[in-house]
């Protein structure tokens, strides 16, 4: 599986890294990224809670 964050809907809340700091961390540009390739089975369910939590829906999980 793998992440990807959409920097152009992103809004730089922050939430997806306070929820799943395994994956996303915030940019120097002040928007979420992903710090890691695919994603390990110990971190897919935080990472997907991060994603249903993100309030603009800028971020995607696929297989």
């Amino acid at each position: 599986m793998q992440a990807m964050v959409d920097k152009d809907k992103c809004i730089g809340c922050g939430l997806c890294p306070t929820i799943c700091t395994q994956v996303f961390g915030m940019g120097e540009d002040g928007k979420a990224e992903v710090m890691c390739e695919g994603l390990g089975e110990e971190v897919q369910d935080s990472a997907q809670e991060a994603r249903d939590g993100c309030p603009v829906d800028a971020i995607s999980i696929e297989a």
